[in-house]
């Protein structure tokens, strides 16, 4: 049996996220030499208006279980409420390329993370477009050259957005969750942008969970890793980079006992491109995903006679 292939992907959600939690995963993976891609937020850090997802079902369970407060900071909470967002690319350009400059892939995230992941499906195409090249602006003047990837704000994802995605050129997305690489179809459209899903529960999904102690997560992790596909965990700077980093040292000394290659999803997507013609095109849906809150994108049943 082959040995399992696990990609790590960062999704940083805050201002407080990329000054704090980024700095300490890229020491921790560089001095294990694991690679991962950073996935940055890149307008204004409004956390605090996320305080709209009230009614939504499940969250009060994630909020009581994660410990919000002390995860993100009360500073953090007021953010767009009672305190002007800041604008994380311009405070944090220096981390931000600081994570390049160590041979880290960065990509976008967002421009502002609780818009796009409140609000996307009330957009038009235009204003979906519009947003996604506010981030790609933003990127662009932080590292000096387009981004080559991108995951969605709470994996919030449509036809509008794939398009934008297309647009730019990207050479793949990680928005979904599912089981393998898909060329994504939605809307009766298919896209050219190769996506890449989470295939882990994140770990935000399974803390405070009576099922899952912490001290059994990472094992309960590993557990879940196939061998014969690629295995992708997100995990964010604001919990594993900060509250829960040594548990994340710990998770990647056992992962390393136990055989597991760490790889590039760059280097993933590049040997997936060059064969696309043997990679599955599949609908983009919407579902719901076990410790998570609403609904969000989704690797869906193949779709046969269509290519991108």
């Amino acid at each position: 049996m082959s040995a399992p292939q696990l990609a790590i992907k960062i999704d940083v959600d805050t201002d407080r996220g990329t000054r704090e939690g980024v700095p300490a995963l890229a020491a921790l993976l560089t001095r294990h030499q694991v690679p991962a891609t950073f996935l940055f937020s890149l307008g204004p850090d409004n956390t605090g208006r996320a305080i709209r997802r009230i009614f939504r079902p499940g969250f009060f369970s994630k909020v009581s279980r994660t410990s919000v407060v002390s995860t993100y900071g009360l500073r953090t909470l007021m953010n767009g409420v009672v305190l002007p967002g800041p604008h994380i690319a311009r405070k944090n350009r220096n981390v931000m390329k600081s994570v390049a400059a160590l041979g880290f892939e960065t990509g976008i995230h967002c421009w502002d993370h609780v818009f796009w992941q409140d609000k996307l499906f009330a957009l038009s195409d235009a204003r979906v477009m519009e947003e996604f090249n506010k981030a790609a602006r933003a990127y662009e003047d932080v590292f000096g050259a387009s981004a080559k990837t991108a995951g969605a704000a709470g994996w919030q994802a449509n036809a509008a957005s794939l398009a934008a995605y297309d647009a730019a050129g990207l050479d793949y997305a990680t928005d979904a969750r599912g089981q393998a690489p898909f060329f994504p179809v939605a809307d009766g459209h298919a896209f050219r942008t190769l996506q890449i899903p989470t295939t882990l529960p994140t770990l935000d999904e399974l803390m405070g969970r009576p099922e899952y102690p912490t001290d059994t997560l990472a094992d309960e992790m590993l557990s879940r890793l196939a061998p014969e596909r690629l295995n992708v965990f997100t995990i964010h700077a604001e919990i594993e980079g900060m509250s829960m980093i040594d548990w994340f040292a710990d998770f990647i000394a056992r992962a390393k006992a136990a055989g597991v290659v760490f790889v590039s999803a760059a280097d993933e997507a590049a040997r997936l491109n060059a064969d696309a013609a043997n990679v599955p095109v599949a609908a983009l849906a919407q579902g719901e995903i076990d410790g998570r809150s609403g609904t969000l994108a989704i690797e869906g049943a193949p779709v046969r006679g269509m290519a991108a």
